[in-house]
């Protein structure tokens, strides 16, 4: 049977990948697989993979030259330096959302509230409020998710990350609102809301479009900012004076989403820019 060395691996990997994404990308992906799937660190590339390592290597092999995408062929993602078990139901969480929760975690840590109430609207995989509670342990976390996979995989991550005890995670279509009256008041809200038009969805990278689960990312071409509207209603009920509604936004509705927070009478409404330079970020306070 054919010898195959890690090195011999990750050449492989990105030969056979840089076709479809770059060698950039193609060598970043061979790094998460031998990182993640075989424990390989330092770029060491002697060791021999054994006949199940080999074997397994194949089955990764043959998942990622379909276009599935590697965190759900690991089975992991990194987010703010933890690991979050992610699958079909969820997304895969990202570096602008990272940025969201930086953002949020600097409010926070200037909130005089002592023990602030966070309310994360679609979870996905929990990765922003199980974060937020992760670095800041003194805030009530709480959750809703219309999605009972994604739900799944959030209390999974919860329990994993932060113990049993520590949120509060429920199923609930925030656009339903006859829901409302179930929650009490809360200090922050955050949300990563499915935001792009079905007329864009052609302009969605395959990988994304196809393994991706499209109600987390598409909204109807006709009211595209309906979650935005929505929560910003449910806020006005549900978020105290004072406190923080954060969005993540489409770049090229971001605007849009900052005027409809201005026509709801929110204070200090405010875009900020992520790191590749496109307004995806929003935060917006309730009055006093």
């Amino acid at each position: 049977m054919t010898v195959m060395t890690t090195g011999e691996a990750r050449q492989q990997l990105i030969e056979s990948l840089t076709p479809r994404y770059g060698a950039g990308e193609a060598s970043a992906i061979a790094r998460i697989v031998l990182e993640d799937a075989f424990g390989l660190r330092n770029n060491a590339g002697t060791r021999v993979l054994d006949d199940s390592e080999r074997t397994y290597f194949g089955r990764i092999l043959e998942r990622l030259l379909s276009g599935e995408p590697v965190q759900y062929v690991i089975g992991e993602a990194a987010f703010f330096g933890l690991r979050f078990s992610v699958g079909p139901a969820v997304l895969i969480p990202r570096q602008e959302t990272e940025e969201l929760v930086a953002w949020a975690l600097e409010y926070l840590k200037q909130c005089p509230v002592e023990t602030p109430d966070v309310l994360d609207i679609g979870l996905g995989s929990g990765c922003i409020g199980i974060t937020l509670k992760k670095k800041m342990p003194r805030i009530r976390l709480s959750g809703v998710e219309t999605s009972p996979e994604a739900l799944s995989v959030a209390i999974q991550n919860a329990e994993k990350i932060l113990g049993a005890g520590q949120f509060v995670f429920s199923l609930c279509n925030i656009l339903q609102r006859s829901n409302w009256a179930q929650f009490s008041q809360f200090d922050l809200l955050i949300s990563n809301p499915p935001y792009i038009p079905e007329s864009e969805m052609n302009k969605v990278p395959r990988h994304v479009s196809a393994f991706e689960p499209g109600i987390a990312l598409f909204v109807k071409e006709d009211d595209p900012l309906i979650f935005y509207r929505v929560i910003a209603e449910f806020s006005l009920e549900k978020l105290r004076p004072g406190g923080a509604l954060f969005f993540e936004c489409n770049e090229f509705n971001a605007v849009k989403v900052a005027e409809l927070m201005q026509e709801f009478d929110f204070a200090d409404v405010e875009l900020r820019k992520d790191i590749a330079g496109a307004d995806r970020m929003l935060r917006a306070l309730k009055p006093l």
